[in-house]
């Protein structure tokens, strides 16, 4: 399997532009990270290329992340605003070399209904995964748990692959977080094995403090196993909390992988 590390995640006791050779010298050839906007792209493409990694997965611009905004691909209200995230996620993307772009869809709306911020969001995702196509990107779309985002719009994986099938486009897939998904449903082989086909990326920590493999109650050993005989062809990410300095933190790729 091809794993990768999210530099918003990890690494934090650095400032961010230092995150990148730090995942190298433990070993990873490939990196995420949730928001570049804020950052200077022209530094982080300089890092990618000195230190030959790629970047595999950003997120495209979720509005006020700190103050519980998720997005708002699925908002009536905010569908200008949505495609311009996507034209410039796209020309981040280009600039920095990434194929895949994630959305987050958005909290929802109490004086909207459900049907509706659904019709909104299979047509956003449609309109945005037509737009990336022409570039060769990848739109990727995630669920999140209800404990840790109960206003979010899409919470299970059932519902996320009815809409990836709604919208039809070759170049949409779920992105599936093993974290998230634990919390929200379970019966994470099953899932993971039966759908492959419609996932794109794999987010990975433990359950339930979103600590590193190892620390909580999946058995990643059988996991993994099982991922990696199903034939997946896309990265697997590191996304969690380390429990101490974060290049310590990588034991579980030799503990639990088969």
């Amino acid at each position: 399997m091809r794993f990768a590390v999210n530099l918003s995640m990890l690494f934090t006791e650095f400032p961010f532009l230092e995150r990148f050779e730090h995942a190298r010298r433990v070993g990873f050839s490939a990196v995420e990270f949730w928001f570049p906007y804020e950052e200077d792209l022209e530094a982080i493409a300089q890092e990618l290329r000195r230190l030959r990694l790629e970047l595999v997965l950003f997120n495209l611009e979720a509005g006020n992340f700190a103050a519980g905004e998720r997005g708002y691909a699925c908002h009536p209200d905010r569908r200008q605003r949505f495609r311009e995230t996507v034209e410039r996620g796209i020309e981040v993307a280009r600039r920095l070399g990434c194929r895949r772009l994630n959305a987050l869809v958005g909290n929802v709306l109490p004086h909207v209904p459900r049907l509706d911020q659904r019709r909104v969001l299979v047509e956003n995702l449609r309109e945005a995964a037509r737009a990336l196509e022409r570039w060769g990107i990848t739109l990727l779309f995630e669920a999140l748990n209800p404990y840790d985002a109960p206003d979010y719009f899409l919470h299970s994986s059932a519902e996320a692959f009815a809409i990836l099938e709604e919208v039809g486009q070759p170049n949409l897939r779920f992105q599936y977080d093993v974290y998230h998904m634990q919390r929200s449903e379970g019966n994470l082989t099953y899932t993971l094995t039966r759908n492959v086909d419609k996932i794109g990326h794999i987010q990975i920590a433990d359950s339930p403090d979103r600590g590193p493999p190892g620390t909580g109650e999946i058995n990643f050993r059988y996991l993994l196993g099982r991922i990696e005989a199903s034939g997946y062809g896309g990265y697997v990410s590191a996304e969690y909390r380390p429990q101490g300095p974060s290049a310590e933190s990588f034991g579980w790729m030799r503990e639990v992988l088969p």
